[in-house]
């Protein structure tokens, strides 16, 4: 009995907690700016992870093990996550995370052209849908004869890219046995990198102490105590515990919490044509999540 409400309280963390942090990012880089912000939030977890893998007397990492999580790190945290929020100075809070949403359509090219993995017809399927998603939500009006946005989409896109890359990477690489070490390693790989962009582009410049205020420092601790700590246990946790198809349900729920709240709490605007592009993508990687649940099993 105890389990099975840990996997309900796993489920809701996971779902409610990272859809939110769509709109809680949006939040905080209104008073930090975008790489100064995620790179001292990923620093920070990063080090709680690690020092608790420390505390338990994992072994120490090696060499390499350093050099590939950086890698990773720099993959998943610098580029995966932090263009996604440095794009959202332009792009709504829901919009990206319906556009994160296409990110297993992503994996299955990239999968095609790294590895020589030819997809299945209901992975073509669900690809050709995504890209049909994409089209109508990007295509609308007041988002494609507006420079930034269309700045904001290419970041994201790009963050795709780079995030998909890694996910492949990531098999394979050689990195601690412990989960727990290696994604502390990883976050502070990421959070180095995006610290270090935060200097070379300069937008740590724009911070001022005298402007923060309690949202934005509620923000940043939210993002790093449940966006990161809390949130990452979770969805581990429901990994070793419920099917892979169950876990994947996170593709689905993300973007609607993501979007409601940026319309309720955000105004920010949903159109009739948003949400079919959201329903579109959405069955889109339906089909790319079967793809995968079958070839696990």
């Amino acid at each position: 009995m105890r389990e099975r409400y840990l996997i309900i309280a796993s489920f809701a963390t996971v779902y409610l907690v990272w859809g939110s942090t769509y709109l809680v990012n949006y939040l905080a880089i209104r008073e930090i700016p975008p790489f100064l912000m995620s790179g001292t939030r990923f620093l920070t977890a990063g080090l709680l992870l690690f020092g608790v893998a420390a505390l338990r007397k994992i072994p120490w990492p090696s060499l390499v093990h350093w050099k590939n999580s950086a890698w990773a790190g720099f993959m998943f945290m610098a580029l995966g996550t932090g263009l996604v929020v440095w794009a959202e100075q332009w792009v709504d809070s829901g919009m990206a995370a319906l556009l994160v949403s296409f990110e297993p359509l992503v994996v299955v090219v990239l999968l095609w052209i790294m590895r020589g993995q030819n997809p299945q017809l209901n992975s073509l399927l669900g690809v050709a849908l995504g890209v049909l998603g994409m089209f109508l939500l990007v295509g609308q009006p007041q988002i494609s004869t507006d420079r930034n946005t269309l700045i904001g989409v290419a970041g994201i896109a790009f963050s795709l890219l780079a995030w998909g890359y890694a996910s492949i990477y990531i098999g394979q690489a050689n990195l601690p046995t412990s989960k727990m070490q290696s994604a502390g390693m990883q976050m502070m790989g990421g959070g180095v990198s995006l610290l270090a962009m935060s200097f070379i582009f300069g937008d740590y410049k724009q911070f001022a102490w005298e402007n923060l205020t309690g949202k934005g420092i509620f923000s940043f601790f939210y993002l790093v105590v449940l966006g990161s700590l809390l949130a990452f246990s979770a969805f581990n946790y429901l990994l070793s515990k419920v099917s892979p198809e169950k876990v994947a349900t996170t593709n689905y729920v993300n973007p609607v919490v993501a979007m409601f709240l940026g319309w309720s709490i955000n105004n920010e605007q949903i159109t009739t044509r948003s949400l079919l592009a959201a329903a579109v993508m959405l069955t889109g990687v339906f089909f790319i999540n079967g793809r995968f649940v079958k070839k696990m099993k």
